[in-house]
């Protein structure tokens, strides 16, 4: 936990008591005694430094903070995620990951190789999966939530949705093994906001790419060895984040 990240709720004029994971993560991680500072922020808001008032040290843990935001969130992550539904305790890992990494949007889609099981689980809501886009933040200091949109209709979704997100894009991307061009080639110095469309372990069928690629995305390879998807999203994550600031002015 790099930064202490707190509702907005939470803040009463400057102050605000904890009493939760982030209290014992404080007195027994953090070892923090009154008057330390620790970096805070508010989800979705702005973030600075909070000053330790005072300390409960036994359970039950309380932590009061005096706050100071001085810094605000800035810009939205250039890149968003198109994902065909992992199975559950792998969209965990991938949430925390790519939210660690920067994240806008992720577009979550049915997909044939994707259990109709998935469907059921609990961490589609959002009281579940909120919990590990924070831990990402917590992770990159960072205060922004990733907006997550869900479809549980593929055919829908890429006939009707996506033609209408094409034009905040000025790269739609499709991660598939089985083509020649890497992603250095689907890149340009023209490059200002990346969708990138990622697989169900197994990859895409026929008819999906064909659609996707009918809605404008251009598909590329990571190179002949097979990726579990929590390790694809992250390599293509960090391969795009690598190329952009290749092509940003310095």
């Amino acid at each position: 936990m790099n930064i202490i990240l707190i509702e907005k709720k939470e803040l009463f004029g400057n102050r605000v008591i904890l009493s939760d994971c982030r209290a014992k993560h404080i007195i027994k991680v953090l070892k923090s005694e009154v008057g330390d500072c620790l970096r805070l922020g508010i989800l979705d808001g702005d973030r600075g430094e909070a000053t330790v008032t005072a300390v409960h040290r036994k359970f039950p843990f309380v932590v009061e903070l005096s706050v100071g935001l001085i810094t605000s969130p800035g810009p939205p992550p250039v890149i968003d995620l198109l994902l065909a539904l992992p199975r559950p305790i792998m969209l965990k890992r991938i949430l925390s990951q790519v939210t660690a990494l920067g994240i806008g949007t992720i577009y979550l889609v049915n997909a044939n190789r994707v259990e109709k099981s998935f469907w059921d689980a609990g961490l589609l809501e959002e009281k579940e999966y909120r919990p590990h886009l924070i831990h990402g933040l917590e992770q990159a200091v960072d205060t922004r939530l990733p907006n997550i949109k869900i479809y549980r209709q593929f055919r829908p979704f890429v006939e009707d949705v996506l033609p209408r997100l094409v034009t905040k894009y000025s790269h739609l991307l499709l991660a598939h093994p089985l083509v020649e061009k890497n992603l250095s080639q689907c890149l340009d110095g023209s490059a200002e906001r990346v969708l990138c469309a990622v697989g169900p372990e197994g990859g895409w069928v026929d008819f999906e790419v064909e659609k996707l690629l009918a809605a404008g995305m251009v598909s590329f390879s990571l190179g002949p060895r097979i990726l579990k998807v929590d390790t694809a999203v992250v390599a293509i994550h960090s391969r795009i984040s690598q190329e952009l600031e290749r092509e940003s002015p310095r």
